[in-house]
């Protein structure tokens, strides 16, 4: 009877996924080196596939050429801008806090601080800021998981076409029925959490190549600090934009009065229907075509689970659980 239960296969797969469930929880404090390396991998895929269809050279030096230069534009960054970026952060951080102690004629504005002021919002507010301050100064750490991630996926990747044979073997061996099973999850995570991903990044370069270019023909200061916040908000669906907005309007307010405000909204609703009307149609597949509120559910979720990492990736891991039950929007 045991064995009769076990050949069925919605048994097998649910069995198999919860079993990786496990696995992964038990790995939990290697998540952050996991999600790199596969976001790694994933990508530099891809950047590799297509580079490969302009200049027709050989794989593995093109995969190392194109490491050399990653890494290397990575350095150059870090070196050169990180201090900047930190410096103009925690400008940014003054201004806000300046602003918001300061006493304001309007009566609109004295309200709403009152009433921030009773839920203590700037203190999440900087409490959040110091968090990701800390977390990006801490060199030592995040340093290595990032070596490490770039370092696994350059051997994935010039080890791709052994990596896959050697990997087939098991289709014929003792577990096949699990790596079946196995199997066919990773090909549905590659398919749906890696193009989210995917698309995700190219929509935070777009809204924040935009949105730069806004805030520099509008004369605020501090660029640098402000478009890492962009872009790392950008990362967040739907939500990244309303969290950007609430310091970007601080912000026009302090420089220009409400006339500032008014050219920010204007600019951030035009980059906003640029993302939603034309990029996500094109980026993004129907099964991440998900209700509003579906999506804030999503990330409040997994922001209580998984933290700051939640926020980036609830919104794949879902569209993923959606693939996988075949959850799909049959409209054409």
């Amino acid at each position: 009877m045991i064995n009769n239960i076990w050949q069925s296969s919605g048994f097998r797969r649910i069995v198999i996924f919860a079993g990786m469930i496990f696995v992964l929880y038990l790995l939990r404090d290697m998540l952050n080196l996991v999600l790199l390396t596969f976001i790694f991998t994933f990508l530099m895929d891809q950047l590799v596939k297509f580079v490969s269809r302009w200049f027709p050279i050989n794989r593995k030096l093109l995969v190392v050429i194109l490491y050399a230069v990653i890494v290397g534009l990575l350095s150059w960054a870090i070196v050169n801008y990180l201090p900047m970026v930190i410096r103009e952060i925690k400008e940014l951080i003054k201004q806000l806090s300046a602003f918001y102690t300061a006493k304001h004629e309007n009566i609109f504005l004295t309200y709403i601080f009152n009433r921030i002021a009773k839920i203590q919002v700037q203190n999440y507010f900087e409490q959040g800021f110091t968090y990701i301050i800390r977390y990006f100064t801490d060199i030592s750490r995040v340093g290595l998981q990032l070596f490490l991630a770039i370092l696994l996926s350059l051997f994935c990747l010039l080890e791709k076409p052994h990596l896959i044979k050697f990997t087939k073997k098991f289709k014929t061996s003792k577990v096949a029925p699990i790596y079946n099973e196995i199997e066919f999850f990773a090909g549905k995570f590659a398919g749906t959490f890696g193009k989210v991903i995917e698309a995700q990044l190219i929509i935070a370069i777009v809204n924040t190549t935009l949105t730069t270019i806004s805030l520099w023909i509008l004369g605020f200061p501090q660029l640098g600090g402000l478009s890492i916040m962009i872009f790392l908000l950008g990362l967040i669906p739907v939500a990244g934009v309303i969290l950007s907005l609430i310091p970007l309007t601080i912000i026009a307010y302090s420089i220009g009065g409400f006339i500032k405000v008014l050219y920010i909204g204007i600019a951030i609703l035009i980059i906003h229907a640029i993302e939603a009307y034309i990029l996500n149609p094109n980026l993004m597949s129907s099964k991440t075509n998900l209700p509003v509120f579906y999506t804030f559910i999503i990330l409040i979720f997994s922001e209580h689970f998984f933290g700051v990492w939640g926020l980036i990736v609830g919104i794949p891991i879902v569209v993923f659980l959606l693939d996988v039950l075949e959850v799909t929007d049959h409209r054409k």
